[in-house]
C-alpha cells in the first residue's frame, strides 16, 4: 500500500470489525456518557507527546516573549518594537481559525474551489489599507481605530463603535469557540475533553483552549499573542503543505492522476463571472464584496488593526500588510486543494469513521479532514496535523481576548477613570483579559443549543462591519456630517443588517423571506451593504438635520 512509504499506520482488525468499532466510537464521542470512555483510540503515545509538547511549548513561548510588561503601551502595543514580518504573519494567523483549517477543505470537498475568488478581494483590500489607512494609524500613537472617530467627530461615535465591536466580537468569537470545539472533541476524545468525566466534553474543550490561550495572553499581552501567532501560522501552513504532498501518494496516478480526476468532476472550477447577491461565490463577490469586507475587518475592527498599531513606523505597517497579502492567497489555495484531494481519495476508499451528521454551525463535510487525519496519517505525523488545528483555534481565541481587552480598557475605562497611574491601568488590562475569556466561555456554552445563532458563526461580524467601516470613512473623509449623523448612520446600518440577515435564517420567517425575495443575501455582500447604509443615512441626516462639525481633537497619550 502506498502509505507504507510514509510509515506504519495504526493497525486495524477485519473491515467489518473496524466498521462496527468506528461507528460505536463516533456514537460514544458524539452522544454518550464521558465517564467510562477511553482516550482517542486512533492516537498512540507519540501523537500525545507531540500534542502536549505543542501546548506546553506555545504557552511557555508566549510567557517568555511577553515578559517585562510595565504599562499599557507595552501590553497593548508591544512597545511598538516588534519586527514587521512577525506582525505580518500574525495578521494572517489571527484571521485563520480552526474552522478555516477544516472548513475551507470542506468547501472544496463538497463543491469546487470557487471560494478562491474571495481571496482576490482580500489581497486588494490590504493594498488599499497599506496606502491609505496606515498613515492615519501610525502618524501618532493610538490604541484602536475607534480613537480616530473621537479625533475627528467626538467621543460619542468612538464609544458607539467600541460598543459595536465589544458586543458582536464577543458573540462571534464565542460562537466560533463552540463550533471549533466540536471537531476538537472528536480529535482529542471524550476522556480528555471531559477532564476525566468531570464536565461535559464540549465545555471541557472550551475551558481547555480558552484557559491555555488566556494564560499567555494575560501575562504577555499583544507581544505574546503576535509571536505565538507567528509560530502557530508556521504550524498550520506546514500541516497544509504536508497534506497537499501526502494525499496524492495514496491515490492511483499520484498528483497528476488526482488532479485529472478532480478536473473531470468539475472540482477545479475557480471562476464564476455571473453577478448575484446570493450563493454561489462569483468574481464580483470577491473583487467588490471581499475587498470592502476586508477593508472593514483589517481596517476598522480591532482584532486585526491592533497588530498594525504595534508597528514601529508607517513603512513597517505597510510592509506587514503587504506580507499578509502575499501569504493569504497561497494559504487558502493550499487548503482548497487539500479538500479537492480528499474528495479524490475518498472516491476510492471508505471512511474508517462514518461522517457525523451536520449540526448547527458545522456541516458534515467539515469532519472530513479531521477524520482523514485520525485514520489515514501515520502516527507522529498525525500528531503534528492535529496540532495544526489546535494552533489555529488558540490563535483566534487569544486574538479575540486581547482585542476585547484593549477596546474595553483604552476606549472606555481609561477615559472614565481619572487620576490613576499606569500601574492601575496595567492591572486592569490584565484583569480584563480574564473577564473577556470568561465571557467567551459563557457565550460559547449558552449558544450551544441556539441553532439560528450557531449557524451565524461566520456572519455575525457582518452585522456591524459596515457600520464600523462607514463610521471610520466619515471620520477621516467626511467629518463635516458631524457626530450625530454618523451615529444615526451607524445605528441604522446595524438595524438594516439584522433585518437582512435574521429573517431568512430564522425558521419562523424563512419561508416568507424566500417567497418574497427568492434567496438570502450571501455574507460577502454584508459589509458593502452596511457601509452604503451608514454613509447614505449619515449624509441624509446632514441635509435634513445639520450639525456644526466638531473641531479635530488632539490625540495624546493613547487616551
Amino acid at each position: 500500500h502506498p502509505r507504507q512509504r510514509w510509515g506504519a499506520p495504526a493497525p486495524r482488525a477485519t473491515p467489518e470489525r473496524s466498521r462496527r468499532f468506528a461507528i460505536a466510537s463516533v456514537e460514544r464521542i458524539l452522544r454518550g456518557s464521558a465517564a467510562s470512555r477511553p482516550m482517542n483510540p486512533h492516537f498512540n503515545l507519540g501523537d500525545w507527546i507531540v500534542i502536549l509538547a505543542y501546548l506546553g511549548g506555545i504557552v511557555g513561548l508566549g510567557v517568555w516573549f511577553g515578559k517585562d510588561q510595565r504599562n499599557t503601551r507595552d501590553y497593548f502595543l508591544g512597545s511598538r518594537n516588534i519586527p514587521w514580518w512577525g506582525i505580518g504573519v500574525s495578521i494572517v494567523a489571527a484571521e485563520t481559525s480552526a474552522l478555516t483549517i477544516i472548513g475551507v477543505p470542506a468547501i472544496a470537498y463538497g463543491g469546487n474551489i470557487l471560494f478562491i475568488q474571495m481571496i482576490v478581494g482580500y489581497v486588494i483590500a490590504r493594498i488599499i489599507l497599506a496606502v491609505v489607512m496606515v498613515p492615519h494609524y501610525l502618524s501618532g500613537e493610538i490604541y484602536s481605530p475607534y480613537q480616530l472617530l473621537e479625533t475627528h467627530l467626538g467621543r460619542g461615535p468612538r464609544r458607539l463603535a467600541g460598543a459595536f465591536f465589544l458586543f458582536l466580537e464577543t458573540m462571534a468569537a464565542g460562537v466560533r469557540v463552540f463550533v471549533a470545539c466540536i471537531p476538537i472533541r472528536l480529535l482529542l476524545g471524550e476522556q480528555v475533553c471531559s477532564l476525566g468525566g468531570l464536565v461535559d466534553p464540549i465545555l471541557g474543550a472550551i475551558l481547555i483552549f480558552v484557559g491555555l490561550s488566556l494564560l499567555y495572553t494575560y501575562i504577555g499581552g499583544v507581544k505574546a499573542v503576535i509571536w505565538t501567532d507567528a509560530v502557530q501560522f508556521g504550524l498550520f501552513l506546514a500541516g497544509g503543505i504536508f497534506a497537499l504532498c501526502y494525499i496524492p501518494t495514496l491515490v492511483d496516478g499520484g498528483w497528476s492522476g488526482a488532479m485529472g480526476k478532480a478536473a473531470e468532476a468539475g472540482k477545479l472550477v475557480w471562476l464564476n463571472t455571473s453577478f448575484t447577491f446570493s450563493a454561489p461565490f462569483n468574481i464580483w463577490m470577491g473583487v467588490i464584496g471581499g475587498t470592502v469586507m476586508v477593508l472593514s475587518t483589517h481596517g476598522a475592527e480591532q482584532l486585526i488593526v491592533q497588530r498594525v498599531l504595534a508597528c514601529g513606523s508607517i513603512a513597517d505597517g505597510r510592509k506587514a500588510l503587504g506580507l499578509s497579502a502575499v501569504l493569504i492567497f497561497p494559504l487558502f489555495l493550499i487548503f482548497l486543494l487539500v479538500g479537492v484531494l480528499l474528495w479524490v481519495y475518498y472516491q476510492g476508499h471508505p471512511f474508517q469513521i462514518p461522517l457525523p451528521e451536520g449540526r448547527p454551525g458545522i456541516k458534515s463535510f467539515d469532519f472530513v479532514f479531521p477524520i482523514f487525519m485520525m485514520t489515514e496519517v501515520p502516527h507522529i505525523l498525525k500528531g503534528f496535523l492535529i496540532v495544526a488545528i489546535l494552533s489555529a483555534a488558540m490563535s483566534s481565541i487569544s486574538s479575540a481576548i486581547t482585542s476585547l481587552a484593549s477596546v474595553s480598557t483604552m476606549d472606555f475605562i481609561r477615559q472614565m477613570v481619572q487620576g490613576r497611574d499606569e500601574a492601575y491601568f496595567l492591572r486592569f488590562s490584565k484583569n480584563s483579559t480574564v473577564f473577556w475569556a470568561g465571557m467567551l466561555v459563557i457565550t460559547a456554552w449558552l449558544t450551544r443549543e441556539v441553532t439560528f445563532v450557531l449557524n451565524a458563526a461566520f456572519s455575525l461580524r457582518g452585522l456591524t462591519s459596515g457600520a464600523l467601516l462607514g463610521g471610520l470613512m466619515l471620520a477621516l473623509f467626511g467629518r463635516s456630517v458631524g457626530p450625530r449623523a454618523t451615529m444615526v448612520g451607524m445605528t441604522t446600518s446595524l438595524i438594516v443588517m439584522n433585518l437582512i440577515y435574521w429573517p431568512p435564517n430564522t425558521p419562523v420567517l424563512k419561508d416568507w423571506w424566500m417567497q418574497t425575495f427568492g434567496a438570502e443575501v450571501f455574507w460577502p455582500w454584508f459589509t458593502l451593504i452596511g457601509t452604503v447604509v451608514t454613509l447614505g443615512v449619515a449624509w441624509a441626516m446632514k441635509l435634513l438635520w445639520p450639525q456644526r462639525p466638531v473641531p479635530a481633537a488632539i490625540v495624546t497619550g493613547g487616551m
